[in-house]
């Protein structure tokens, strides 16, 4: 009997989405997960990089504290779209 490991693929993280506003800047918390910052340093939600098959998608996000899951914003084609949705939420 031979010993087979499954290897999978390292998950590669993607760059940091450019900004257009001076006023917000990305933190990086995970792989595909930023905490969007205004320019006092104060965390305004959470920007979430999802593959689609018609392209990349910016999932924006708020922690809840209480449970410590994250609450949906919305889901949009820009990146300045999500950090937009955090900041007028």
């Amino acid at each position: 009997m031979s010993d087979t490991q499954l290897l999978t693929a390292p998950e590669v993280p993607y760059a940091a989405p450019r900004l257009s506003s001076p006023h917000e800047h990305l933190v990086r918390a995970s792989a595909h997960l930023w905490r969007v910052q205004d320019v006092r340093g104060r965390v305004l939600g959470h920007l979430r990089i999802l593959a689609d098959p018609l392209g990349l998608r910016y999932r924006a996000e708020r922690l809840h504290l209480p449970t410590g899951t994250f609450r949906l914003v919305g889901d949009f084609w820009r990146a300045d779209d999500a950090v937009a949705a955090l900041r007028n939420g």
